[in-house]
């Protein structure tokens, strides 16, 4: 197993974790949209909140598209555009400080739209609210 994590703090905090995982994990330094792993060699691929906050957003799910194998699975915890309208104006609002004070997070993100643009198929997607949000 591959965990990639660019910045220093969280990789060491990573790599601390990793050492104590039931499975092998190398932890290494890298970005979503340059993944140094072969093309189709991952069974699966992760994204745990850096959908919101990478640069450009279809790049890293383009890069996950090209090292999962055919039939293997992305999954993903992150924060997607609310299906209300009210919420998703109050997110689009806040997106204007909100990436400068957490570490790039945009909270407006049509994220299930670019994993779907990104040729993947979505089978499953819980949504939720987070409070106090």
């Amino acid at each position: 197993m591959i965990a990639v994590e660019p910045e220093p703090y969280l990789r060491a905090r990573a790599e601390h974790a990793a050492a104590n995982a039931a499975v092998p994990v190398k932890v290494v330094d890298g970005v979503a949209d340059h993944l140094h792993v072969d093309d189709q060699s991952c069974d699966a691929g992760v994204a745990s909140l850096v959908l919101c906050s990478v640069h450009d957003q279809a790049a890293a799910l383009a890069e996950l598209h090209r090292v999962i194998r055919p039939g293997g699975e992305l999954r993903f915890y992150e924060h997607i555009r609310s299906d209300s309208p009210r919420f998703a104006r109050f997110q689009r609002v806040i997106d204007v400080v909100w990436p400068h004070v957490a570490g790039g997070c945009h909270a407006s993100r049509a994220t299930l739209d670019a994993i779907e643009a990104a040729g993947f198929t979505i089978e499953h997607a819980r949504r939720f609210t987070f409070r106090p949000s």
